[in-house]
């Protein structure tokens, strides 16, 4: 059950990069995720199914989230430390879901064999935060591009929809990214965001709310195809 303070709106921080996987001595963007509860010290779920739950992540993990800030856990499906049965209560049972980087297709593919993407779809619609770096910003879209095939970038094409259009993380971070997010997007790829490495798009309710960043310079961006041409808006984020 959520918190009885906790916001009933529908929140998705999607995070280029940054966080405390990326940036462990800049808790600005975490704070940030926490400070959409509302709660004094939130429970907060680390997802790290991209990564094959390494154990390094979850380390950190529990490092950046000690207690007095928040009431920490952690799903793992590869070792399987919580039985099916109850990953669905685990789940509903937060205020913030936290989901890591890596293999974004692996990942879903391991969620939907566990239920875990209705089970998420259940705790958003009932106001539980959803926050993710990376693969855990790519998840939460219809599409978005990944490395999960490897190099050169591929289209993910089976997100979970929560937001429309497709999103790519890493923009400035990733010297291809954004070439191949153009190039996709006029092949046919749905409109969408991309972000920075420390920008962070918030969005409320399937909207973007506000965009982000725990550094200078981060941006994030409005991507679509009008007659037949790419166009790219920058957002100017709000420093954290």
């Amino acid at each position: 059950m959520l918190s009885p303070m906790a916001t009933r709106k529908r929140h998705i921080l999607a995070m280029g990069g940054g966080g405390f996987l990326m940036e462990p001595q800049n808790p600005a963007m975490d704070d940030y995720a926490l400070s959409l509860t509302r709660v004094r010290t939130p429970r907060v779920c680390f997802v790290s199914t991209a990564s094959g739950d390494n154990p390094d992540a979850i380390e950190r993990f529990y490092r950046s989230y000690p207690p007095g800030r928040a009431r920490a856990s952690h799903l793992a499906l590869f070792r399987m430390e919580t039985s099916r049965g109850k990953l669905a209560d685990l789940i509903m049972d937060q205020d913030v879901i936290y989901v890591g980087g890596g293999n974004t297709a692996n990942m879903l593919a391991v969620w939907r064999l566990h239920g875990i993407d209705r089970a998420l779809r259940r705790a958003w619609k009932a106001g539980v935060v959803l926050a993710g770096v990376s693969a855990g910003m790519i998840c939460w879209f219809q599409d978005g591009v990944t490395d999960s095939f490897g190099r050169p970038l591929h289209p993910l094409g089976d997100g979970l929809g929560f937001l429309p259009g497709s999103a790519c993380p890493h923009y400035d971070g990733e010297s291809d990214r954004r070439a191949i997010y153009h190039r996709l997007l006029g092949r046919g790829m749905v409109g969408g965001y991309a972000a920075d490495d420390g920008c962070g798009l918030h969005f409320v309710d399937r909207r973007l709310h506000k965009v982000v960043a725990s550094r200078d310079g981060a941006a994030g961006y409005r991507l679509k195809v009008v007659g037949g041409r790419v166009v790219e808006v920058k957002l100017p984020a709000q420093r954290l």
